[in-house]
């Protein structure tokens, strides 16, 4: 990968990059700090990445970003009461916020899953390679989404 094509893929992927860490996250600032990284990773790796394979490679990257980020937040989350979830959706007047918000409460898989298929517009293959998961689990991950 030559530094041209570096910078294109930068400006490429970078805005989907950060949509899809945002909606897993729901903190800006970390999605930024995760595509810095992953650009970051990217470069210093750019001699042996093949460019048919970046998107994957750096969606992967930030796919394990995330989940680092996540662990090392999780000490700090606390659950939420029963009365202030009930609270919570009785501010929700846009059903997208309330969509948005029980996408967030499912299992990371699911969530990323279903963001990937959705939002991105990956098929089930390509979230199979980002995930981890297999393509028929990915299939199945975004069936359940209707339940």
């Amino acid at each position: 990968m030559t530094i041209r094509v570096y910078n294109e893929c930068v400006n490429e992927h970078a805005d989907g990059l950060f949509r899809f860490i945002v909606k897993n996250l729901n903190d800006e600032f970390e999605a930024e700090n995760i595509v810095q990284n992953t650009f970051e990773k990217l470069w210093v790796r750019i001699e042996y990445i093949d460019v048919k394979t970046v998107k994957a490679y750096i969606y992967k990257i930030a796919y394990n970003e995330m989940i680092d980020v996540t662990r090392r937040n999780k000490r700090f989350l606390k659950l939420e009461s029963a009365s202030t979830v009930e609270a919570e959706k009785q501010e929700y007047n846009n059903v997208m916020d309330y969509v948005n918000k029980v996408i967030h409460t499912l299992p990371k898989q699911q969530k990323s899953a279903i963001l990937l298929r959705d939002y991105e517009g990956y098929d089930y293959n390509s979230i199979g390679k980002i995930t981890g998961m297999s393509e028929s689990q990915g299939e199945y991950l975004q069936s359940k989404k209707k339940d």
